[in-house]
């Protein structure tokens, strides 16, 4: 198991659905070594939990409050989770 893992739930609201936003954390949590998932809500805000080194996680909120020229991340609410056990990927959830 690594050290300091830590998992967080997120919501994130802005300009979030239809401009790629879940591939772009999912290619965030490939790149920092992240594991969990990402999923549209019917409200128009993604949900998603992270687990991973703490660096790596807040690097991937920063991404995503940096957004891009589709991505507008207007607000991110974070919340502690419970780290999940022999957990190996980052999924994209329908």
């Amino acid at each position: 198991m690594m050290e300091n893992v830590i998992r967080r739930y997120a919501c994130a609201a802005g300009r979030v659905q239809g401009v790629g936003f879940r591939m772009f954390v999912r290619q965030q949590a490939v790149m920092n070594d992240i594991t969990g998932w990402v999923m549209n809500m019917s409200d128009g805000t993604v949900t998603m939990e992270l687990q991973g080194e703490e660096p790596a996680v807040e690097a991937a909120f920063a991404a995503m409050r940096a957004g891009n020229y589709f991505i507008r991340v207007e607000r991110l609410d974070i919340e502690e989770r419970e780290p999940i056990d022999g957990e190996r990927d980052f999924s994209i959830r329908y």
